[in-house]
């Protein structure tokens, strides 16, 4: 199917999120954002630490509740959901954590963590679960060694594996990525940036990749929007954005990167 005929799979209409504060006055964190991703699409939501970036996605998978405008899955306002709806939307829309150590259970190993999943929704009968949890690792480049490790004993590269894996056990439509690669090292976070856009793109994901980094979004998202100050302030083709920036926080955004992340992107191209 071309991308003129895809449908969007999630939809953010006029979106406002808004915190209260005991004696003090309210905080607004979103304003009236829209957006429309494409079943199969990537979008990149670039903006520096504190504008909104975080608090959308935590609304975008139901951990919130917004203050006033519509978030619409497969066409329907996620508002007007029955429960078993409401339980198929938690799976079919997951997201992958900064921390990928702090997110993991510390007391379990990575093949208790992955099948707790398969159990605890169900995914495949019992005498299935071991060849599943084979072929998630496989799926993300672990090797079968790792399976009776514990997070403390891991990289973050392969903790953040693990946690991808876990994700996709679920069978997901979209992955909210919250700033995926930031904790970790130059050369992991090409490796994960390449793993994330083959995923994608194998399995057909509607991807949401949060970043304060424009080379980060650059080479993994068709299409980006750079938010600042809970505002979306331009949005476009994500090479549009990046080589003819209108609005002068993408301009100062594009200016403050350093010369290490030119490193970044050959690696991200070469892998």
């Amino acid at each position: 199917m071309s991308k003129k005929n895809k449908k969007p799979i999630l939809e953010l209409n006029g979106l406002s999120v808004v915190y209260k504060r005991v004696g003090r006055p309210a905080m607004r964190a979103v304003h009236k954002v829209s957006l429309s991703l494409l079943a199969g699409g990537s979008l990149g939501i670039v903006g520096e630490s504190g504008c909104g970036k975080t608090s959308l996605a935590r609304v975008i998978m139901g951990l919130h509740l917004p203050h006033e405008g519509a978030l619409l899955f497969e066409g329907k306002s996620i508002a007007a959901f029955t429960h078993a709806e409401r339980v198929r939307y938690r799976r079919k829309v997951q997201m992958i954590f900064q921390d990928a150590t702090g997110s993991l259970n510390p007391r379990m190993t990575v093949r208790q963590s992955i099948e707790e999943v398969l159990r605890v929704h169900r995914i495949c009968v019992p005498k299935e679960i071991e060849s599943r949890v084979d072929s998630l690792l496989e799926r993300v480049a672990l090797s079968k060694k790792i399976l009776d490790s514990y997070p403390r004993e891991m990289s973050g590269g392969q903790c953040q594996r693990v946690s991808i894996a876990r994700c996709l056990a679920l069978g997901p439509e979209v992955i909210i990525a919250d700033e995926p690669v930031s904790a970790l090292d130059v050369s992991v976070q090409a490796r994960i940036l390449n793993l994330l856009r083959r995923l994608q793109q194998e399995l057909n994901l509607a991807l949401i990749l949060i970043s304060h980094d424009l080379a980060v979004v650059k080479h993994v998202c068709d299409d980006a929007v750079v938010m600042y100050a809970g505002e979306f302030v331009e949005a476009g083709r994500t090479l549009e954005v990046l080589e003819n920036p209108q609005h002068a926080y993408t301009k100062s955004l594009l200016a403050a990167v350093p010369d290490v992340k030119r490193e970044l992107q050959k690696q991200v191209l070469s892998i």
